[in-house]
This record gives structure tokens, C-alpha cells and sequence, in this order.
């Protein structure tokens, strides 16, 4: 499917949504596609990402993955009190994107079009970058050092995963670059390629802990997973953030484009959302399924995190530090890289 289709597809489920719902304000496309041009074919496992955005304070749980005319869409609500100034947006690297170029299809008061204008003319400036950058260092500060030993290992895990790999937005959005989430890693070794810096990019890799993967083991886990993705789609009853992501629909995303990046030789970059997927699954299986069920399927992951150097909270909080202590890097990267990209404007 050419992704003008898919936008297509995804712009006219919206429009008959927004109908019946008077609490929507307008919509835009994010994520990956935003980069991509109408007639390129949208890549295998890729969806089309839209945020309604809402008159409510409080919005309902997103909705996440479904199927609408053989698209793939994931809709996410978002708050307009969200997009209250241009500044507010200016300064969150995870919603900037959207508006450095024109991704709105659904603006009936033109409310988000004259936010974009204005956005869109200073998202080069050398200060919003710098202030973006600091969001996405923030975030992998908070998120790692709120790791409790509390909550069960597989959301231990869940937040290192996440947040360590916040690091790589940093430099993401030092390039201008869109701060995808499942390709994050394939986009910043993109970047520190383009800037010369692929032993940084070793470094960070090692950090994180991808480094020693070969496709062999990759695909081992991935075997190893889809075995506990099809019991967990059977299993899920239980409504989590991130409960369309493990489905029938969303399945196409983790297999065939886990499996196209390995053919690709970007095995390394493919693990961390396999990782991701398996501590998902596990959450979901903890909470739906009987013990028995959960038992059968620890093993393979527990052989996952001890690959990856996580399987304690005691190995969370070491690998952890270790990430804080390698921040300062990071940034020093992401300066580098804002000092050399020719797209930022000085002042």
C-alpha cells in the first residue's frame, strides 16, 4: 500500500469519528510516516499514527492499533490545553514534529494550522533545539531514576528499556530528526553516521546493550517471542496503554519488521523492540493469565534479560547508572551534532 493510501484511509476514519464526537478539535498525522512521501510504499510492520486532538482535560485512553480498510492506524487523544501557545509545543520534543511541517487534515476552526504556522518558522532556532534536547535528557533522568523494586521485574525492565533508550532522542532531535519510537535506534545510527561519529554510536550500542547480538541470536529470541505473543493475544483481557500493540492486527509489526531489519543487517537495532514487546507480553500474561501459563513462558524470557545484563533490580540500577553516567556524552554528541547541522539557525 503506498502510504498516500494509508493517509487516505486513516484521514477518512477520522473525519467520520470527529462527526460523532463533538469533543474533537482537530487531527493530525505523527510518527514515521510524517518523513515519507505519498507514493513511497509504506514499509513493512510501519503504521499510520494520528492524534485527535480534544476539547477534554481529560482524555479517554488512547485507542490505539486497529485495522480500517486494511490500514493499520494507532489514534492517540491529546489534551489541547497540550497545544495551548506555540512555545509549549516548541519546547516538547515528543510533539514538535508533527508541526515543523504541515501534517493537519482535520482543523475545522483552523485552530492547530495557526499554531503550525508559527511553529513551524522557529523550530530551527538554535534555543527550541537546545530546550528539546533538555526535555528528552529529562526524561531519561526521571525515567531511570524512579525504577523501583517494588513492581515485578518485567516493568522494572520495561522502564530501563524505555528510558535508556531516550537517549538516542537526544541526538534525534539535535539532527531534526523525527524521535521515532520502535526505529530508534536505526535512526540515530543514521545520524552519528552522517556526523561521522559511528564509534559514539559502538559506545552507546554497548551501553545499552545490543552490541554482542548476532542475527542468529536475534532471531532465536524473536522465535522465542512470537511463541509468547500468540498466547498473550489469547490471554488479554486486561486494558493496558499498550494493549493494542500485542494483537492479532499489530503482530505484522514486531515479526515481519523485526525480521526485515535483521535481513537488512540492523539485527542489533531490532532488539530493543523485541525486548520491549517481551516485558509487554509479560505484563499482560501477570495479569490474565494463570500461573501455569505464566511459568511455561519465564523461561525463555529470563534467558532474554540475561543476555541483556537484566536480570535483577540490582542489575537494573547498575545498568541504570551506568546510562546517567554516560549522559554527559550524549549531550556533548548532541551538541557537536547542533553545532555542525547547517539547518539550525543561530540565535
Amino acid at each position: 500500500m503506498k502510504v498516500g493510501e494509508a493517509r487516505k484511509n486513516g484521514a477518512e476514519w477520522t473525519n467520520n469519528f470527529a462527526e460523532s464526537s463533538d469533543w474533537v478539535l482537530g487531527a493530525y498525522f505523527s510518527g514515521s510516516t510524517i518523513e515519507m512521501d505519498n507514493d513511497e510504499n509504506l514499509p513493512v510492520g510501519s503504521d499510520v499514527d494520528i492524534v485527535v486532538v480534544t476539547t477534554l482535560q481529560d482524555p479517554p485512553m488512547k485507542l490505539g492499533k486497529f485495522l480500517y480498510k486494511e490500514t493499520l492506524l494507532e489514534v492517540t487523544y491529546l489534551s489541547q490545553e497540550q497545544l495551548s501557545s506555540p512555545e509549549k509545543v516548541l519546547s516538547s520534543y515528543h510533539l514538535v514534529g508533527s508541526f515543523r511541517v504541515d501534517t493537519i487534515f482535520y482543523d475545522p476552526d483552523n485552530v492547530l494550522q495557526n499554531l503550525q504556522r508559527v511553529v513551524s518558522t522557529k523550530f530551527a532556532q538554535k534555543k527550541w533545539v537546545l530546550t528539546r534536547c533538555e526535555d528528552a535528557r529529562k526524561r531519561v533522568e526521571t525515567g531511570l531514576n524512579s525504577i523501583g523494586s517494588k513492581v515485578p521485574l518485567h516493568e522494572q525492565v520495561m522502564s530501563f528499556l524505555f528510558g535508556s533508550g531516550v537517549t538516542t532522542h537526544i541526538l534525534l532531535v539535535a539532527a531534526l530528526r523525527n524521535p521515532t519510537i520502535r526505529l530508534r535506534l536505526v535512526k540515530a545510527k543514521e545520524v552519528l553516521e552522517n556526523y561521522r561519529l559511528e564509534g559514539f554510536y559502538e559506545e552507546l550500542l554497548e551501553l545499552l546493550g545490543y552490541s554482542h547480538f548476532t542475527p542468529k541470536r536475534v532471531e532465536y529470541h524473536l522465535n522465542n517471542l512470537e511463541k509468547t505473543f500468540d498466547v498473550t493475544v489469547n490471554e488479554s483481557r486486561t486494558p493496558f496503554f499498550f494493549s493494542t500493540d500485542i494483537s492479532k492486527d499489530s503482530r505484522p509489526i514486531v515479526m515481519e519488521g523485526s525480521r526485515e531489519l535483521i535481513k537488512k543487517g540492523l539485527h542489533r537495532e531490532a532488539f530493543f523492540w523485541i525486548a520491549v514487546t517481551f516485558t509487554r507480553c509479560h505484563t499482560i500474561l501477570a495479569a490474565d493469565a494463570d500461573a501455569d501459563t505464566q511459568s511455561s513462558h519465564l523461561p525463555a524470557f529470563h534467558e532474554l534479560l540475561n543476555e541483556l545484563g537484566l536480570s535483577s533490580h540490582t542489575d537494573i540500577i547498575k545498568k541504570s547508572r551506568q546510562v546517567l553516567d554516560f549522559l554527559p556524552g550524549v549531550w556533548d554528541t548532541a551538541e557537536r551534532i547542533i553545532h555542525e547541522n547547517p539547518e539550525i539557525i543561530d540565535k
